[in-house]
Parts: structure tokens; sequence; C-alpha cells
């Protein structure tokens, strides 16, 4: 049985049909809304969005993907253990590629989708496009949180707490809020070369510090005693480090040819993969099982120093980067249907600005009232990268392929994967809540807000 919009399609074809006229997909004023590309026409656009290159999405990808996720790991891998950290390292990136995959499907598919919430209006109409809309701003507010924190404890390290921590978390979100102001992808890509550079430094500066005084066998953990909740909280920060996936849509939305989104995967995949493990695996390896999270901490205080100055950029680049796909989501939303977001007049400028603005003040509050590093990465992924990473993927497979599920033996794998995906985000959801919950709960209400040195 054909849907309503399919039928809609077939009557304004057959309406416009015959000798010299335009198709439907060809037409945009007769287009159904599913089939249309975010942003129109733009050839005699003052503001133009579908510029970038495959290379340059992927670095924009690198930028916002591997900062944080990297400096979480070698508290990871001291919470599992060497070898268990490393299969699930493993496992849970390559996961992270194919999920990566199936959301590049899911736009060729669907070419108008740009955000988390189109691709839920497509699955569940008006319903899902709110819930999912709500659910990817709520979480890229809590990834730009995290920057600001981060911020925050690169600073009290750098300056020996040299004032209040509000104060440096205000910065941070000033700092961000002025980087924010371009409004298209294209002016962040030169920012996120900035940003790659800026931590490949930093992490390669710790790992040669730690590794300059090879510790003693004693001081070497083969094999670590754990529990479900420190086991689960190391998984949680190990998911952290590929939760990119909420805002690839945003990113394909803006490339010359959409199609290239899966050289601009591997790009990621393959640089995100190697970085992690190399880093994860020789910090904890010469720093031992008290590694800290984030793990340029683990230096001695002067290269902490150092490579905190040093990673400033990516913990501000990766920030802007999250914060420009949740501001586009709403700009978008506001300016639906008019051609106000290729204009450079006051109103779409002064609008752009408030949006950035208010999202980086709640960002900034969910930081001070979460002030724990490894709590709130918790709590980002057991809420929201448990299901944008993993979860939704399969759900939006299972959608394009109704009717077709075992249909061939390669169809009834590939069915039983992407359950399997839907398995996996709905335990990490689960488990995920409980681990951050308890953290959050065991440390002292009081450090919310607080002016105390949180590095």
């Amino acid at each position: 049985m054909s849907s309503p919009a399919d039928s809609e399609a077939g009557s304004r074809k057959n309406a416009h049909s015959g000798p010299g006229s335009m198709s439907d997909l060809e037409k945009v004023d007769v287009a159904p809304r599913f089939r249309q590309d975010a942003f129109g026409d733009e050839e005699f656009a003052e503001v133009k969005y579908k510029v970038l290159k495959w290379w340059q999405c992927g670095l924009l990808m690198v930028a916002e993907t591997v900062s944080l996720g990297v400096l979480s790991l070698p508290a990871a891998v001291a919470g599992l253990g060497l070898v268990p950290a490393i299969l699930v390292l493993l496992f849970l990136g390559s996961l992270a590629t194919y999920t990566g995959y199936v959301i590049g499907q899911m736009k060729w598919k669907y070419p108008h989708i740009s955000t988390m919430a189109d691709a839920g209006e497509v699955i569940a109409g008006k319903w899902g496009r709110e819930f999912l809309g709500v659910a990817q701003i709520i979480f890229l507010i809590f990834v730009m949180a995290s920057h600001l924190l981060t911020f925050t404890v690169a600073m009290n390290t750098i300056t020996n707490h040299g004032t209040c921590s509000i104060v440096f978390g205000i910065v941070g979100m000033i700092v961000s809020f002025i980087c924010s102001l371009p409004r298209t992808l294209v002016k962040m890509s030169w920012l996120s070369l900035v940003s790659f550079g800026s931590i490949m430094t930093s992490v390669l500066i710790v790992m040669i510090a730690v590794g300059t005084t090879k510790p003693s066998p004693d001081d070497v953990v083969a094999v670590v005693k754990t529990d479900l909740y420190h086991g689960f909280s190391a998984v949680c920060n190990i998911v952290f480090a590929f939760c990119g996936h909420a805002a690839f849509f945003g990113l394909m939305a803006e490339l010359k040819n959409p199609r290239d989104f899966t050289r601009s995967l591997c790009l990621l995949q393959g640089i995100d993969m190697s970085l992690y493990l190399i880093a994860a695996l020789v910090i904890y390896r010469y720093a031992g099982s008290d590694v800290t999270s984030p793990a340029l901490g683990s230096a001695s205080p002067i290269v902490a120093k150092v490579a905190y100055g040093i990673a400033l950029p990516t913990i501000i680049i990766a920030g802007v980067i999250n914060g420009h796909v949740a501001f586009k989501y709403v700009y978008l939303r506001i300016f639906e249907g008019t051609d106000r977001m290729h204009k450079r007049d006051w109103v779409a400028t002064g609008s752009w600005v408030g949006i950035a603005l208010a999202l980086w003040i709640l960002a900034w509050i969910v930081s001070a009232a979460i002030p724990v590093f490894s709590s709130l990465l918790s709590l980002i992924t057991a809420l929201f990268a448990s299901w944008f990473t993993y979860g939704l993927s399969g759900i939006f497979w299972l959608f394009m392929n109704k009717g077709r599920w075992f249909s061939t033996w390669r169809k009834g794998a590939l069915t039983m994967l992407n359950f399997v995906v839907i398995v996996v985000g709905a335990a990490l959801c689960g488990l995920g809540l409980w681990v951050s919950g308890k953290a959050i709960h065991d440390n002292p209400s009081s450090a919310s807000f607080s002016c105390a040195n949180n590095a």
C-alpha cells in the first residue's frame, strides 16, 4: 500500500507531466517536502552552505569527535584492564563505523534530512521530529558543556587555580561564542586543522613525557580487578570517544556531494581508531592505574601545563563545531520555508548571534552544575550517545529495508546485525544511566557552581 506522501507525489507528477515539463525532483515547488534538499537552490544566494569538500567534512568530523574522547580513554583502560579495553575499543569503534555508514544511507535516500529531527519525522512523523529534535539539542548542549568543563580544568592546571573556576568557565563560554559566529561549516573547516594539530601535539607530548620514566614491573597493572560499576564507567568513556554521529546529518547537508560522506567517514575512523589505541595504551602503560581523566593531567605538573596549553584550541574548536550543528538546527527551524537563512541582513545575522549566545549560556550552566569530567561524560553517553551513535542507526536501517529484512541471506545477516546494534544502544543507555547517576550522587552536591579547583 502506498503512503500518502507517495500518492501526493504521484498526483503532482501527473498534474505537471507533459512535453517539456520538469519532473517533480527537478522542480522544487512541486516536490514533496521529504524529497527536497535542506537548503534549496543556492545559485544566487548571499550565504551558500553546500560548499564543503569531502576532506573538509572529514577534518570537521575528526575535530568534533576526537578531542575529548582521546583524553578519557587511558582512564577507561585503567578501569577495564589492558586486553578487555582493547577488545571493547575495537568492537565499539568498528560498530560506530558501520552505524555512521547507515546514517549516510539514510541521508542519500531522503535528501532533505539535515538533522536527527528530520530523520525522526521520516520514521515517526511530527512526533518523531519533535522528540529527536529536542534530544539532539540537549545532547549537543551537554557536549558543549563538556568542552567548557575541560577548558576550566585546563585553565586551573595552567594557572595553579589562579582564580575561581566559575570565572574560567565564563571565559571559555565567551571565547567559544565568538568562534561560533560564522554561519557556514566551510569557514569552520580551517579551524579543524588547528584543532587536529593541537590535540595530536598535546597527546604526543604527554606520551613522550610519561614514557621517559619507565615504571618498575610492579607498577604495571596486568590484570585489573573491577566490578560492574567501575567497568561500565570505563565503557561509557569509550563510547563517548565515538559520539560524533549526532552531527553527521548536519555535516552531510553542507557537502557539495553528499555521496562523498563515505570518504569523510573513512578519514575520521582511520584517524580516531589509530590515535585512540596508541594514546590510550601508551599513556596507561607508563602512567599506571592511577591515570587521570582527562589524561593530560597524568604527566608531571610542568608537562601537564604545556600539554593543556597546546590543547586549548581543540578544547574550544571541537565544542564550537558541535555548537554550530545545534545553532543550525534552531536557525533552520525558525526560518523554515523562507529564504532568510541565505541573507546577511540584521534579522538573519542577529538571530544567529542570539541563538548561539543562548545555547552557550545553557552549556555553561550544565558545566557548572556537573563539574566532574568523567561523570558528565557518563551521563552524556547514557542519555544520548548510546542512541545517536548506535541504537538509532539500527532503527534507520530496519526502516529503510522494511519488508525485505530476510529476502536474501545477506539481508538476513544485516537485519540481525542491526537488531544487535539496537540492543547495544539500549544496554548502554540503561546501565549507563545507573553508572552516571551513582557517580554524580557520590560527589558532594556543594561542588556544583563552586569556585573550587577541579583540575
